[in-house]
């Protein structure tokens, strides 16, 4: 049973915490937080929770919540750290964890250098076996990467281009982004592309990215080159063994993010999480060598059974079939959408 700590408890930290607490080959020793929000109240419920430094621990009992101490006194005690802090926390995190000797997990927001590798199940999972210090690329990355590399081994895939239309802030967060504004990225490629290239060995990569005024998910228009020729018969099936890529239909109702997200709160996902990349099947379209679609990316939830796996690529439990069917059965991931 594989010890975790799950330092940070905002909007992935507690889908990860959930997650590992699912699975029968891993547990959560507790959960680091900086304050006594109600975050931290309801986490109390179900976990043990530290807080970040000794100073803070008292701030917690202070507020009528059970503090098992700070994060110091938690690492002697765990195999792993799955670090869902705010970016830039993490680096600063990182002579912590190698103080206590304990493997830890960065999420994208961090640096590439910060981690011996990045991970994303589909595309690299070997790369991270037995590192100690592993990086889930962000919520964009890893949805490009999961229908990307499905393309890749099939037919090959020589230049990406992909237009990020991406979700302005979380739901839950009212300090930031556009209001009514459209904002793209000034820079090509965005860096979206180069950490695409971190986890799939593709010759070109081109993003850009544009925020618009919502806070549901990202939606992605990605074309593809590829060494084959592929037909429109051949996109048929192409996502079919991939578990977490699901295809949704316009005509069946489901023609927007809203729409998507609704489907997600009635197969009874708790807090609505899509962990599956929704492609949409009227834009699936191939000839010659090029192929097209649009996807959606709920960027609160889809890196969550990336960590997961990732925890399991560095301890040496399983290889990735076995990882991703044991994470995916757990979480319910490729059931009824």
């Amino acid at each position: 049973m594989i010890k975790v700590c799950v330092n940070g408890y905002g909007t992935i930290g507690r889908r990860v915490a959930d997650a590992v607490r699912m699975q029968k080959d891993m547990s959560v020793v507790g959960i680091v937080k900086t304050k006594p929000d109600y975050v931290a109240e309801d986490a109390a419920r179900t976990f043990k929770v530290f807080a970040d430094t000794k100073e803070n621990s008292k701030k917690f009992e202070d507020a009528g919540i059970e503090c098992e101490g700070s994060i110091e006194d938690i690492l002697d005690n765990v195999d792993i750290v799955v670090d869902a802090t705010p970016e830039g926390v993490g680096e600063k995190n990182m002579n912590l964890y190698r103080k206590f000797k304990v493997k830890a997990i960065f999420q994208g927001g961090e640096k590439a250098e910060l981690a011996q590798t990045s991970f994303n199940a589909y595309s690299n999972f070997t790369d991270s076996w037995g590192k100690d210090y592993v990086r889930v690329v962000s919520c964009n990355t890893t949805g490009l990467a999961r229908t990307v590399s499905a393309i890749d081994k099939r037919f090959g895939a020589l230049r990406v281009e992909a237009t990020l239309i991406r979700r302005a802030t979380d739901p839950n967060d009212s300090k930031k982004g556009p209001i009514n504004a459209v904002e793209p990225s000034l820079k090509f490629p965005s860096h979206h592309g180069p950490d695409l290239k971190t986890v799939l060995k593709i010759p070109e990569v081109d993003t850009v990215a544009i925020k618009v005024p919502t806070t549901l998910m990202h939606v992605h228009t990605v074309s593809i080159k590829t060494e084959k020729d592929v037909s429109s018969e051949d996109m048929l099936d192409v996502f079919k063994n991939y578990r977490r890529i699901v295809e949704v239909s316009g005509k069946a109702g489901v023609a927007s993010t809203a729409q998507i997200m609704d489907m997600a709160r009635e197969i009874g996902r708790k807090r609505g999480d899509l962990f599956e990349i929704a492609v949409w099947k009227e834009s699936m379209y191939a000839s010659g060598n090029t192929i097209r679609y649009i996807q959606a990316v709920h960027q609160e939830s889809d890196v969550v059974p990336e960590n997961v796996d990732a925890i399991r690529s560095m301890m040496q439990l399983a290889d990735m079939e076995k990882s991703t069917e044991e994470t995916d059965r757990a979480m319910g991931i490729g059931g009824r959408i």
